[in-house]
């Protein structure tokens, strides 16, 4: 039997790319910062874009961090929610078809900031246009069936936060909501919030930094108890399936390395 051991995970890290991104948040410094921390697995979840996550994969990749494939979705109900994929094809589709619901409302740089897309060596290659944080024109369930279609895991994002979420925009979390994991945010503990929405103990939770800072990174972070790092057994976390299961909490604090 596979020993199943646990990897220190931030699941929820924006780029440059997203208008709320620091300007230090590339790819390069977010993967130098997560191997001061100790961090095993990151996820980028820019806002509703996919398009720096491979150059952060490849450097991951060179810097032994396992590094997922994701997106921070604005839904029709202007709620977020993140999606994860395991191969390019799977971004990529899930790409066009951000593209095709994403309004064409320009971005106001002086207002929301840039919107950038940088290469390994932090030089800018593209910028994208539209402002990334608008509402597709897709609703909750039709997200979660698109990403399902192609292959993702569906997750809505910092259930309880009193802007941009389940509780903020419609009231309530549905107790049939259609979700593979709920993230709950940085400000509560998963037993907390289960003292008052205990309808939802069936659901996997997840709980990490939503970093648009460097120094933000891993602040709060979950640990996933897996047999290796592989988006396979990401998905078994988050179904508690053979022994994999995520724990919000970790007992065992990063530390920054110095010297």
């Amino acid at each position: 039997m596979a020993e199943i051991k646990p990897y220190r995970a931030d699941l929820h890290i924006h780029t440059v790319l997203s208008p709320c991104g620091d300007i230090y948040m590339s790819p390069a410094g977010i993967i130098e910062q997560a191997k001061k921390l100790h961090l095993d697995i990151i996820a980028i979840t820019d806002h509703n874009s996919t398009r720096q996550v491979k150059v952060t994969q490849k450097i991951g990749r060179e810097n032994g961090i396992f590094v997922i494939g994701g997106v921070e979705i604005t839904t029709q109900e202007e709620a977020h929610a993140l999606a994860y994929f395991e191969t390019d094809e799977q971004l990529d589709k899930f790409q066009e078809f951000l593209d095709e619901h994403l309004p064409h409302i320009p971005n106001d740089e002086e207002k929301f900031g840039y919107q950038l897309i940088v290469d390994e060596n932090e030089e800018i290659v593209d910028e994208q246009q539209w402002l990334l944080w608008s509402a597709l024109d897709v609703d909750l369930d039709g997200l979660y069936d698109k990403v399902h279609e192609i292959g993702g895991l569906f997750v809505p994002a910092h259930v309880n936060k009193p802007a941009s979420s389940l509780m903020s925009q419609l009231g309530f979390i549905p107790p049939d909501i259609k979700a593979d994991a709920l993230e709950i945010s940085k400000h509560v503990k998963k037993d907390d919030f289960l003292k008052k929405f205990a309808y939802l103990k069936k659901f996997a939770f997840t709980r990490s930094s939503d970093a648009h800072f460097t120094h933000i990174i891993a602040e709060v972070h979950c640990a996933l108890h897996l047999a290796e790092p592989t988006f396979a057994e990401f998905r078994k976390a988050l179904k508690n399936e053979d022994g994999r299961f995520v724990e919000t909490e970790p007992k065992e604090k990063l530390q920054l390395l110095f010297g």
